[in-house]
Order: C-alpha cells, then sequence, then structure tokens
C-alpha cells in the first residue's frame, strides 16, 4: 500500500520481505527518489520476516537518501522481524524506534501489486523495441533508419535522465551525470540487437549504469588509484557489508582478512585506501595544532642542497676525465683536507709542482662547468 502527501511518501509492506521481493521495494523508493520526495516511511507492521537481503536493501536506500536529501525510515517493526532488524544491527540506523506521524484516517492507500512492478529502472517508452526492430532491418545509409535512431534517443532521453538522478547528491555536477548517461543511451541504442528477443529496457539499464560508474572510476575521483588497490577496496568493502550482517557489529581488521583471504597490511592498505579518492586541500587545518596552522604551514622549504646537485654530477664526470695524479691530489687537498706540503710529501713532488698540478686541475673543472 502507498499513501502520499505533498513532500512524503508512505510504504506499507505485508507478509515476507525477502531476496525475491527487495528489488521490487528498491524499484517503488527509487521512484520516489525521482519525484525528489523528502520523506519516505516504511511500514513493515504486517511483515512476518525481514531477510539479510531486504536489510541490506534498506541500509542501502537509506544511504541513498541521505545523499540526495531524502530521510528513509522504517518503522512498525515488531517479532521477528524487529530482532532480524536488531541482530543485523540496523535498527537504530533505520530508525525503527521511532514512532510513525501518520494516523490511519489520514492514509489514502493505492494498493501496489508487485507483479506489475517493472524492474527495468528506468520507466521506458513503450515500443521502442519494435522501433529498433525496424530500424535493424534498414540499410545503413538510409535516411529513415537515422530518423528512427534520432526519434528513439529523443524518447528515452528522460528515462536515461531518471537513472543519471540515482548518482545525484555528491561531488559530480548532475549536468555532467546526465551527459554520461546520454552517451549511454547512444551506445545502447546502436549497440541493441532486437533480434534476440530482450526488450530494449533490459538492455539499456545497465549499459547506462555501467557508463555512469565507469565515469566515476575513471574521471570523478581526483586521485586515480592503481587497479590493485581498486579491487582490494572492492573486496573489503564487500566483505565488511556481509560481515555486518552477519556478526551485529563492525568488522575487526582481522575479520575482514580472514573473509577475503587477504593480509591485515592489505585490508590496512585497502582501507586506507577508500579516503584516497579526494585530495585534501593544503588550506585544511592541520589536526593536533592550533587553528591557524594550516597543512601548507607545515612543508618545509625549499633545501639549498637540492640546487648543489646538478654541480655535483657534473664535478663527478669531469673529475673522473683528469689524470689520475691529479685525481688523487684534489681528493687529498679537499676531502683529506692536507695542506700543499703534506701533499707534496706524499706524493714525492715539490710543493710548487703540486701547487700548478692543482691550479690545473681546478682551472680544468671551472672551464668545463661553465660551458
Amino acid at each position: 500500500m502507498v499513501s502520499q502527501r505533498p513532500d512524503a511518501t508512505l510504504l506499507e509492506c505485508s507478509g515476507v520481505l525477502d531476496y525475491a521481493s527487495a528489488p521490487y521495494l528498491r524499484q517503488i523508493v527509487f521512484e520516489q527518489f525521482d519525484a525528489r520526495t523528502a520523506d519516505v516511511a516504511v511500514d513493515v507492521h504486517q511483515v512476518r520476516l525481514v531477510d539479510a537481503a531486504a536489510i541490506k536493501i534498506l541500509v542501502y536506500l537509506q544511504r541513498r537518501g541521505e545523499q540526495i536529501e531524502t530521510d528513509v525510515h522504517v518503522s512498525g517493526a515488531t517479532g521477528v522481524a524487529l530482532a532480524a532488524l536488531e541482530i543485523a544491527g540496523a535498527a537504530k540506523q533505520l530508525g525503527v524506534y521511532d514512532e510513525l506521524d501518520w494516523p490511519l484516517d489520514d492514509r489514502e492507500r493505492r494498493y501496489v501489486d508487485l507483479d506489475q512492478v517493472e524492474l527495468s529502472h528506468g520507466q521506458w517508452p513503450a515500443g521502442v523495441t519494435e522501433q529498433l526492430l525496424r530500424m535493424a532491418q534498414l540499410d545503413g545509409d538510409d535516411p529513415v533508419r537515422a530518423r528512427i535512431r534520432r526519434q528513439v534517443i529523443e524518447q528515452c532521453l528522460p528515462a536515461a535522465h531518471r537513472l543519471a538522478r540515482r548518482y545525484d547528491g555528491g561531488s559530480e555536477p548532475a549536468a555532467d551525470l546526465a551527459q554520461v548517461a546520454a552517451l549511454g543511451l547512444v551506445k545502447a541504442v546502436d549497440g541493441f540487437d532486437p533480434r534476440h528477443g530482450t526488450e530494449f529496457g533490459t538492455y539499456a539499464t545497465p549499459t547506462i549504469t555501467g557508463e555512469l560508474k565507469r565515469h566515476f572510476r575513471d574521471r570523478a575521483s581526483g586521485v586515480r588509484l592503481p587497479r590493485r588497490l581498486q579491487e582490494l577496496r572492492m573486496a573489503v568493502n564487500h566483505a565488511r557489508d556481509a560481515l555486518t550482517q552477519q556478526v551485529g557489529r563492525s568488522p575487526t581488521v582481522p575479520d575482514l582478512a580472514s573473509a577475503t583471504g587477504l593480509t591485515e597490511e592489505q585490508v590496512i592498505e585497502a582501507v586506507g585506501a577508500t579516503q584516497a579518492y579526494r585530495p585534501l586541500s593544503l588550506d585544511v587545518p592541520t589536526p593536533g595544532m592550533d587553528d591557524d596552522t594550516t597543512m601548507l604551514d607545515t612543508l618545509g622549504g625549499e633545501a639549498p642542497e637540492f640546487a648543489l646537485v646538478e654541480y655535483r654530477e657534473s664535478l663527478r664526470r669531469l673529475i673522473a676525465r683528469l689524470p689520475e695524479r691529479e685525481q688523487r691530489i684534489l681528493s687529498m687537498r679537499f676531502y683529506g683536507n692536507l695542506s700543499q706540503l703534506e701533499i707534496a710529501k706524499q706524493v714525492g713532488l715539490s710543493q710548487m709542482h703540486v701547487s700548478r698540478l692543482l691550479a690545473h686541475a681546478l682551472g680544468f673543472l671551472r672551464r668545463h662547468l661553465a660551458e
């Protein structure tokens, strides 16, 4: 049963909310998201059982609603249904203990038959598949084919934009998401083969959502993670969701490592990667320091030694070009800190000769460094 107010919707469920019925509930709630409903209440006082799949869907809808500023909550849970929500640790998050402010006499109910709910997630226009079948029978250069293609894209564009709004509310502009969905629609129209016997909406929905997900993966993040970290992150996130339902609490690092077959170091790396999609601003206050200190203030200045690296590397190559005796004298003078007289005694030369050799070597180095 569905009851509606100007800015709120009440969904009254009955029977069992399980793996089979949860997608239909998801579809109905997403229709409310599309309508920009501010408050969606799911009344389960007539539900006998809620399984893990339905609880996962409810938690997902509640989180998704937060992103688009829609309050999704559950009310009326009793008996086994309430126990399942409590064991899963989702009861408080879903607001099951809050009272439902919707009097019985104020409910204008509309019955929803789940058999009549289409799971295409896009409300695709009727007759599109037939149009595409006709288009497939025409030659590639037939102007009628181009006209049908354009008409199909125009008819289906609102449905594609509705799919894009499912991902709205984050950091990506809605206009960019609409363009990505439109591109996915064009790819769906060009890639659809009506001779396989499937409806266009069944093919177009995953094509467009896949295009949107690729956009978030490849374009939306300020920091592009390596493929290895992306896969680790997905594995850990899936394991976290499953373990949260099973144990009724946030899983620990050893729990996640055991469930995924990863080492604890890999789990920690994957969890850290979750926070690495957006670079921090250098103007962000530094934790543990006074309010006026930013990350930019903590960055070191330019070390003067950096400017000497090029000279050192150049000198190393130039010194190697000197005669062996001059290399030895330079080493004794500038690395051994010996005087010319001490060097002369060790190499068996006069001090004057050592002085001339040093002058020759230093002149050679100065000339080539200047070049």
